[in-house]
């Protein structure tokens, strides 16, 4: 309360003491430039009635009438002067003293100042440096003598009543407020000692967790109310502690036991679906449709594989093998759907969206065929069966979200984004292509650049899967190229554009050059063959290049 009183109480005082400071200066200097302001009017009227008489008596043009006019304005001059350090005086158009009231000499470097303050012909009061000392000074230009005439005053004399006043107002100031923080510090004090004993009581309490301190009761009045109340308030927090600490303890079985549904749960669910269930519940009830990556990952001939495995070496390969594949798509931001069989569905964008999920999706797959080879290499050491996979990526709308019934439920994604996906991964087969892409995947994948990376692409065909009329490209996509490779994939992507433009006989030269880089490559060896037909046939005019799967 102190610290709150005491600055106010000094800002008034201080507010006061200034103005009335400011006045008394204010009335001492007007005064005081009055009165200069009235000799330097007395000297003009002199001056104008010495030269109206030489006027009259025809005497203006003798240079001894003139001075003797001169020098009476000098005597008259130092007639007014009221104190030792007043000096009235002229100066001429050069800047040098043509009279003064007593002895003056204008030191080196005052006269330029002085006459560029006097050539602004400025009213009021002036400041300069005149015989080495700060003047104050009023002055006018008398034209027939062609004199500026000065009235002046030492500025410590001329403010010397100002700057008295300036420092009583201090000392008179600087006893008001020590009087009134003595007086302050007298009344906060009984004021604030039963406040005070209530910030012991609450530190105490806060220090020792015991709610059955009290305050005592001293005054009848404001602060013995605060201190019944206090005491009131501790009571009640007493009770509430007691029932804090039992929801508290409730609360934590509660988040242990949430913690484990968590973690049996991340088991079968990803963990982002899980967190955004326990946000909003009733929100991931909702389907919602939206553009994703799909991924389908198989394992080529796995019944041939299981029936040569004891069953607990397939589950122990299995899960080996599921785990590094997991894994990899849990680390590129996808989400793992579910296991169909030796199967592997994933998509990426739900439930969070990012810009590059194809992208993550296709290095996911890649990753994927990567860990497959070291995989294999324990195989080969443990003697068992090597593993090979085939994996299809389409990009496309879905809907996604929670489907099923009130007893099982699956965080999923349906549509024929999916469907085409599937028949991307049985497509692998027909094309001898580890992992195929559609060409939703692959203009998305030139949205952000895919190719930066190193990522090479090889155009296959165009295939209208089974159920299905309208034509999707399909592409093979690798991070590093063999010598062969990279010289025969551009080749076959050259041949794939004049094949599409129906050039077959210059297609089908640019595969027979890619079956023979590739060491007799199955994709090229069936362009080729395709191109040598409708070379020979050539097909109806609304040909499209669509090759129609007849199976998966």
């Amino acid at each position: 309360m102190f610290l709150v009183i005491l600055p106010l109480v000094i800002v008034t005082l201080a507010l006061a003491e200034t103005a009335s400071y400011f006045q008394a200066v204010n009335g001492v200097t007007r005064l005081a430039r009055q009165l200069l302001g009235f000799k330097l009017g007395e000297l003009e009227k002199y001056a104008a009635n010495q030269w109206s008489l030489l006027v009259e008596n025809n005497y203006a043009g003798r240079p001894d009438m003139t001075a003797a006019a001169k020098k009476a304005l000098e005597i008259y001059a130092q007639s007014i002067v009221l104190s030792d350090t007043e000096v009235i005086f002229a100066v001429d158009g050069a800047g040098k003293a043509a009279m003064a009231s007593s002895p003056l000499e204008l030191q080196s470097g005052e006269a330029a100042p002085l006459m560029d303050i006097l050539r602004a012909e400025k009213t009021g009061l002036q400041n300069a440096v005149i015989g080495g000392e700060k003047r104050v000074f009023q002055a006018s230009y008398f034209t027939p003598f062609q004199w500026y005439i000065i009235i002046s005053e030492k500025s410590d004399v001329f403010y010397r009543d100002a700057n008295r006043i300036g420092l009583q107002t201090i000392i008179t100031l600087g006893i008001s407020i020590a009087l009134t923080s003595l007086l302050l510090i007298m009344v906060a004090a009984h004021l604030t000692n039963p406040l005070g004993r209530i910030v012991k009581t609450m530190d105490k309490i806060i220090e020792s967790a015991d709610l059955s301190s009290r305050v005592e009761v001293e005054y009848q009045d404001e602060t013995g109310n605060l201190a019944h109340t206090f005491n009131r308030m501790i009571g009640e927090l007493d009770n509430a502690y007691s029932q804090i600490k039992r929801y508290a303890f409730e609360a934590v079985l509660a988040g242990k036991k949430e913690e484990r549904i968590r973690q049996i749960f991340q088991k079968y669910v990803p963990k982002d679906i899980i967190e955004r269930f326990f946000a909003s519940p009733e929100k991931m009830l909702v389907g919602e449709n939206r553009r994703l990556a799909i991924l389908f990952s198989d394992i080529r001939s796995f019944t041939t594989i299981s029936e040569g495995l004891a069953p607990d070496d397939l589950v122990n390969s299995l899960n080996r093998y599921f785990s590094g594949q997991v894994d990899i798509i849990y680390n590129r931001k996808g989400v793992v759907d579910k296991y169909i069989g030796d199967a592997i569905m994933a998509f990426w964008g739900a439930p969070e969206k990012h810009d590059d999920d194809a992208l993550q999706s296709v290095l996911s797959g890649l990753d994927m065929i990567d860990a497959l080879a070291g995989f294999n290499e324990n195989q080969r050491r443990l003697g068992k069966n090597e593993f090979h996979i085939g994996i299809g990526i389409n990009f496309g709308e879905v809907t996604v979200g929670n489907i099923g019934s009130e007893r099982k439920m699956d965080y999923t994604v349906i549509g024929d984004a999916v469907n085409l996906a599937s028949r991307m991964e049985g497509l692998t087969k027909t094309y001898h292509a580890e992992m195929l892409i559609s060409e939703s995947v692959y203009a998305e994948l030139q949205k952000t650049a895919a190719d930066g990376p190193g990522l090479y692409f090889r155009l296959l065909d165009t295939v209208a899967v089974k159920g299905k009329t309208k034509g999707v490209k399909i592409y093979t996509v690798k991070r590093s190229l063999s010598p062969g490779e990279a010289a025969a994939w551009p080749v076959h992507n050259a041949g794939m554009e004049l094949y599409y433009r129906r050039s077959f006989r210059e297609a089908a030269e640019k595969f027979k050059e890619v079956y023979r880089l590739l060491d007799k490559d199955p994709n090229a060896e069936n362009l080729y063959r395709r191109c040598a037909e409708y070379a020979a046939n050539t097909p109806p005019p609304g040909w499209d290049g669509v090759e129609v799967m007849k199976t998966k």
